[in-house]
C-alpha cells in the first residue's frame, strides 16, 4: 500500500495563466510580490479541517453520505480514525503549500461520554498535531470551540437559558484557549452557532445577550491571566440554525462589542456565505468591518442564491474575489487573519482529488483577484473618482467644521438658504462598473 493517500497527486506548482493542468496554479504564484508583498503574504491560506476531513461525508437534508473516504476504512478506533485524518489532511496542507489549517475542536479529536474524557482525546490529538506542525512547517491559523452540534447546545451554549449547560460551554472555550496556545494559533474564533432564539414567548433576549457578554470577559480575564496572545474574533451570523441569531452581522456585532465594553478586545472574521444569508453583497460585511478597523480574518466561500442555506461553495467568482481584495489591499493585509476556505465539495463530487480541485481553483480565483485588484489601485482611476464625489466636504470651510464636530444647525440652515437648491450630481454608477470592468474582463 502506498503512504501516500493521494498518490497520484503531485505537490501543485505555478504553471502559469496558459496551463490547462487541472492540478496547477494558473494565478496563484505564492512569492510573487504584488503591491510590495509576495502574494502568499496578502493571501495567507488556510484549510478548514471540519468540511474537508468530517463534513458530513457529502450528506444534506435530502440525501445520505456520498463521498468517498477509502482511509476511513476498516478503522474502529475513533482515536486511530482521527489520526488518520489529521495524516491525510497535513498531505493535502503539504501538497497544496498552503501555510494554514482551522479547527473545531471535536473536528480533530472524537468527543468522549464525559467532559473529562472527552479533553483527554484531545491531549492525546493536539500532541499529534503539535508533530505534524513540526515536521511540516503549517501552522494553526485559528482554532474554536463547537458549542452547536451535541443535543446539550440545543437552547445554545453562551446564551443557554441553563447555567449548568453555560458552564460546560465555559469548559469548552477554556480547553480550546488552552490548545490555541499550545499549537500557536494565532487567533481564537467564537462563532455563536446556536445563539440566538426561536420564538419571542420563551427567550429573554437581554439576558441572553448580557451572558454571552459575561462569557466574553471571562474569556479575556482568562487570556490576560495566562499571557495568551491570540487574536478574538468573532463571525457573523444572521440566522441558521436559530431563526436569529444574535451576531446577525458586521454591524450587529460591532454595535454588541460597543454596548458591552468589549470592543477593544474582538475583530470579526468574516464569511461571505453568512453576509448573503443578511440580505448582503458578499464583500459587504468584509468592507464595513475594515472601515471600523475590525477585518480580522476571513472565511473564504460563497453561497448559492439559489438555495435558501449556508451552502458553503468554494469561491470560483472572480469579480467578488476582486471586490474582497481591494478592501484587503486597502487595509495592507489581513495581519494574523487569512483567507480560510470554509468549503466543501458538492455531494456529486465523490472523487478525492476533487477536493484538491476545489481548494485550487478557489485559491487560484483569489489570487486573480489580487492582480486585478492591486492593478485598479495601482491605475487609481476608481479611487479618484471616489474622492472628487465627496470633495465638497474638503474644499468647503462648513463641510470641515461639520466633520470637525464644530458646526451647529444654524449654520447649516443658513448655508441652505444662501446656496439655494443643490444641483443633481450624477452618482456615475454606470461608469464605476465600467471601468471596474476593464479590469477583469480585459481585452488579453
Amino acid at each position: 500500500m502506498s503512504s501516500e493517500f493521494f498518490p497520484d497527486v503531485p505537490k501543485i506548482l505555478y504553471k502559469g495563466p496558459e496551463s490547462t493542468d487541472p492540478l496547477s496554479y494558473r494565478h496563484y504564484n505564492p512569492d510573487e510580490v504584488i503591491a510590495g508583498k509576495p502574494m502568499k503574504e496578502w493571501l495567507r491560506f488556510s484549510v478548514c479541517f471540519w468540511h474537508t476531513f468530517v463534513g458530513g461525508g457529502g450528506q444534506d437534508p435530502f440525501g445520505e453520505k456520498t463521498l468517498c473516504r477509502p482511509w476511513e476504512d476498516g478503522i474502529s478506533d475513533p482515536i486511530e480514525l482521527a489520526k488518520r485524518r489529521i495524516d491525510v489532511a497535513f498531505e493535502l496542507f503539504t501538497k497544496l503549500g498552503v501555510p494554514f489549517y482551522t479547527f473545531h475542536d471535536f473536528d480533530v479529536a472524537p468527543e468522549g461520554s464525559t467532559l473529562e474524557e472527552s479533553q483527554q482525546n484531545l491531549d492525546t490529538i493536539v500532541a499529534y498535531l503539535k508533530e505534524k506542525q513540526q515536521a511540516t512547517g503549517v501552522q494553526l491559523l485559528w482554532a474554536t470551540q463547537n458549542l452547536f452540534t451535541h443535543k446539550r447546545y440545543m437552547n445554545g451554549g453562551m446564551t443557554n437559558p441553563s447555567l449548568h449547560t453555560f458552564c460546560y460551554a465555559a469548559a469548552s472555550i477554556q480547553k480550546v484557549m488552552d490548545i490555541n496556545n499550545a499549537l500557536g494559533g494565532q487567533n481564537h474564533v467564537f462563532w455563536g452557532g446556536r445563539e440566538g432564539y426561536q420564538s419571542m414567548l420563551n427567550t429573554d433576549f437581554k439576558k441572553e445577550c448580557d451572558h454571552m457578554a459575561d462569557m466574553y470577559r471571562m474569556a479575556i480575564k482568562y487570556k490576560e491571566a495566562k499571557g495568551y496572545t491570540a487574536q478574538f474574533l468573532i463571525e457573523p451570523k444572521p440566522r441558521e440554525p436559530t431563526k436569529h441569531q444574535y451576531d446577525y452581522d458586521a454591524q450587529t456585532c460591532m454595535a454588541f462589542l460597543q454596548t458591552y465594553g468589549l470592543d477593544e478586545h474582538f475583530k470579526l472574521n468574516i464569511e461571505p456565505n453568512h453576509t448573503t444569508l443578511a440580505g448582503h453583497e458578499a464583500a459587504h460585511d468584509i468592507w464595513v468591518s475594515s472601515v471600523y478597523g475590525k477585518l480580522g480574518s476571513i472565511d473564504s466561500n460563497t453561497g448559492d442564491t439559489m438555495l435558501g442555506w449556508d451552502t458553503d461553495n468554494f469561491p470560483m467568482d472572480v469579480a467578488q474575489a476582486t471586490a474582497i481584495m481591494s478592501v484587503v489591499l486597502k487595509q495592507g493585509g489581513l495581519g494574523t487573519g487569512g483567507l480560510n476556505f470554509d468549503c466543501k465539495v458538492r455531494r456529486e463530487s465523490v472523487d478525492p482529488v476533487d477536493l484538491f480541485i476545489g481548494h485550487i481553483g478557489a485559491m487560484d480565483a483569489y489570487a486573480l483577484g489580487l492582480r486585478k485588484a492591486a492593478k485598479m489601485q495601482e491605475e487609481g482611476t476608481l479611487d479618484k473618482m471616489l474622492q472628487e464625489r465627496y470633495l465638497t466636504w474638503s474644499t468647503e470651510e462648513l463641510g470641515k467644521k461639520i466633520e470637525a464636530g464644530e458646526a451647529t444647525l444654524e449654520e447649516c440652515a443658513a448655508y441652505a438658504k444662501a446656496q439655494g437648491e443643490p444641483p443633481l450630481v450624477s452618482g456615475k454608477q454606470e461608469l464605476y462598473e465600467m471601468i471596474r470592468n476593464r479590469h477583469l474582463y480585459p481585452s488579453h
